[in-house]
């Protein structure tokens, strides 16, 4: 084959290519569109995915079908999602601590969070909330931190488990806050949260979404928020770093696709995208839930997420939180 030849044939190559990847974003979706979360049904991801996969579909015309495949701390729906076909038929709506966290705490997580995905859109973040139940002794930020602090080693906190983003959150306060809180990992939000609730364990961080109904009911009370600033969910709650200088740890949510999927499709993804989180009833629904907004590109949701892995990397080193 001479040289021109080859030349022709990879040119010829290219542009089937691009009419292929045209030709499917025209009928795309063809088919329902699986949309993988790799948390349990009820917490603070599942809850963003059903309302903006509902718009999602609704935008593209086509379905959207949430699919909780959890597991592995977080890290089977990525595995799942990094493997599926590269058609735009599989995502992936994923939090901060199983894309940005996990593969620093887990030697093999199955997936590289950069390598395997490209950015959709950003959701949104919400707070982590510091709560107790209404029994305990300190009823404010002020008298819990002057409490804590006079008795090291005393109290506990839960978490959804070892490396958590909440987990983390509690070893942030002991370093930043000079405190000494004793960590007891569960396996998921909701079981430490009953045993908070129990009086089993005297306090948790735990995402607004996941904590808002109980403390509507009364059945826990808020002292602070991991924002940097006080969440509009729950104005009258301060943020930690008003009292502790310097913390903060927030939860975001958004899309992936598994990289490789056709230009086009990812394009109209992203304005899919684009046009769920403007649509007043959505962004009225996850504001509801405590979710604050995002309004970043594709680009700057991929440096987040480069930023997010550096940042708690260094803190799951130096806290000593690995999983094998």
């Amino acid at each position: 084959m001479t040289s021109h030849q080859m030349i022709r044939r990879t040119l010829c190559a290219a542009l089937l290519g691009l009419c292929s990847g045209a030709a499917l974003a025209s009928d795309y979706p063809a088919k329902p569109i699986a949309l993988i979360v790799p948390q349990n049904a009820g917490g603070t991801n599942d809850i963003v995915a059903r309302i903006v996969g509902q718009r999602l579909g609704e935008t593209l015309k086509g379905t959207v079908v949430v699919e909780n495949r959890v597991g592995a701390g977080g890290n089977i729906g990525p595995q799942l999602a990094a493997r599926a076909s590269k058609d735009g038929y599989t995502l992936l709506m994923t939090i901060s601590s199983s894309q940005a966290i996990n593969p620093a705490v887990y030697k093999s997580p199955g997936f590289d969070p950069v390598k395997d995905f490209v950015p959709i859109a950003l959701v949104g973040s919400v707070p982590n909330v510091l709560v107790v139940t209404p029994g305990f002794a300190a009823k404010n930020l002020d008298d819990f931190l002057k409490l804590v602090k006079a008795k090291p080693g005393v109290y506990q906190y839960a978490s959804a488990g070892n490396g958590t983003l909440n987990h983390l959150l509690g070893e942030m306060l002991n370093r930043m806050g000079g405190l000494d809180i004793q960590h007891i990992p569960y396996k998921g939000v909701a079981p430490a949260l009953t045993d908070v609730i129990g009086g089993q364990v005297p306090m948790a961080f735990a995402s607004l979404p996941s904590v808002l109904g109980y403390l509507k009911s009364g059945r826990l009370l808020a002292l602070g928020v991991s924002s940097p600033q006080r969440s509009p969910a729950l104005p009258e709650v301060p943020a930690i770093g008003e009292k502790v200088p310097g913390y903060a740890g927030t939860l975001w949510v958004g899309l992936f696709a598994p990289r490789g999927v056709p230009a086009e499709v990812e394009r109209r993804l992203g304005e899919a995208m684009a046009s769920v989180l403007q649509h007043g009833e959505t962004r009225a629904a996850l504001s509801a839930q405590g979710v604050e907004l995002a309004s970043a590109t594709p680009a700057q949701f991929a440096a987040l997420l480069q930023e997010d892995i550096a940042r708690w990397g260094k803190l799951v080193k130096s806290s000593g939180a690995k999983i094998d």
